[in-house]
């Protein structure tokens, strides 16, 4: 293989714990990372052991926000560093940004939810500059009809079975001292919706009604807000009832070592059914093809009913199931090698087919 140098742009949480294990076998690839200052992402990037330049920065005001997006695109195509190819997930900044440069670009995502909403009109526009990406990697769940109803070339959508998750999950090695800087020994793990998301419609919270329903029924919680505003929602409760951590905490670790994982988004939740964990997601709307594989197959329950959620978490009680890890690796070689395919050769879109099922995998596909 020539030398090559790939450009990675990390924007969001999820991203710096996907890509290391993504990416953990690829070391003759040169990587140039950038990261966008959104929740935790830096520190989470930093923990990932990334070096990397800080490239823009996410709002929590919805205009502000909106308005970052092209000046942003605009930095990365003037100031993001010299490469062959980039990789990024779910980022029309980079897929724009490498346009402007003329490198092929490889896009990731596992987010087919404008399906089913009706996108405002910027959102719309980032569906369609997202589809532009030369090659796109999705896992055999997704709704492949999500990227080529907005112009993306079919023979460039490549798939693996399995979860995005399942590849960093592949990576996790328990750490037994984690629990030590929490304040109690049993818990679940709270994080709330998106709210002002364009693919949320959700006016309110169900994590104040959630807090109530939980902490009524004596269970502990580990609380992260997703933006300054959240935060309250924790207000009226004392820290050894439910805490709320200073800085970003490892997720996989919370996951490991908790009673369940609770969930308005969908990372989370399918971290946590990856390790065989109790997983709840309270999604305010129809959920990802994902999301709904795994509901489907038992590894998550999806309600917004607090009474309905704390029953759950009590029928289940605590598990000791455990990662399957065989079946981990086996996703994560098998997207490492579709990526390796790409990044050599991102000119041919008839490389990266999709190589058949991982072993003892009841993954569907879904057109």
């Amino acid at each position: 293989m020539t030398e090559v140098t790939a450009w990675l742009d990390l924007i969001s949480p999820s991203h710096p714990f996907f890509f290391e294990g993504l990416l953990d076998d690829l070391g003759d690839v040169t990587f140039r990372t950038t990261v966008r200052r959104k929740t935790e992402t830096v520190d989470l990037a930093r923990e990932a052991g990334f070096e990397f330049e800080t490239l823009g920065r996410d709002f929590e005001n919805v205009a502000l926000r909106t308005a970052a997006v092209p000046l942003r695109t605009v930095q990365a195509a003037v100031q993001a560093p010299t490469a062959d190819v980039s990789l990024s997930a779910r980022n029309a900044m980079c897929v724009l940004a490498s346009r402007a440069r003329g490198i092929p670009s490889i896009h990731f995502t596992d987010n087919d939810i404008t399906a089913y909403v009706d996108a405002p009109l910027v959102e719309r526009a980032f569906c369609r500059f997202r589809s532009t990406a030369s090659h796109h990697v999705v896992p055999s769940a997704f709704q492949t009809s999500e990227l080529t109803r907005w112009g993306a070339d079919p023979e460039r959508i490549h798939t693996y079975d399995g979860y995005k998750e399942d590849i960093y999950v592949a990576n996790f090695e328990p750490d037994e001292t984690f629990p030590e800087a929490l304040p109690f020994d049993t818990f679940v793990v709270l994080r709330p919706e998106a709210l002002g998301a364009a693919y949320v419609d959700e006016a309110e919270s169900l994590v104040p009604r959630l807090l109530e329903a939980l902490t009524a029924a004596g269970t502990s919680v580990v609380y992260l807000p997703r933006r300054p505003g959240d935060r309250a929602y924790a207000d009226p409760y004392t820290e050894d009832c439910v805490f709320v951590p200073d800085g970003a905490l490892d997720g996989l670790q919370l996951a490991w070592h908790s009673d369940g994982v609770l969930t308005g988004s969908g990372t989370m939740a399918r971290e946590a059914a990856c390790m065989g964990k109790p997983a709840v997601s309270f999604f305010p709307g129809p959920l990802l093809s994902v999301d709904r594989s795994m509901v489907d197959d038992g590894l998550i329950v999806h309600s917004r009913d607090p009474d309905e959620i704390v029953s759950h978490l009590s029928a289940v009680g605590t598990t000791d199931r455990v990662p399957d890890r065989d079946r981990c690796f086996e996703v994560r070689e098998q997207a490492s090698s579709l990526v390796r395919a790409l990044i050599e050769n991102p000119q041919d879109p008839a490389l990266g087919s999709h190589p058949g099922p991982v072993e003892g995998s009841n993954l569907h596909r879904t057109e």
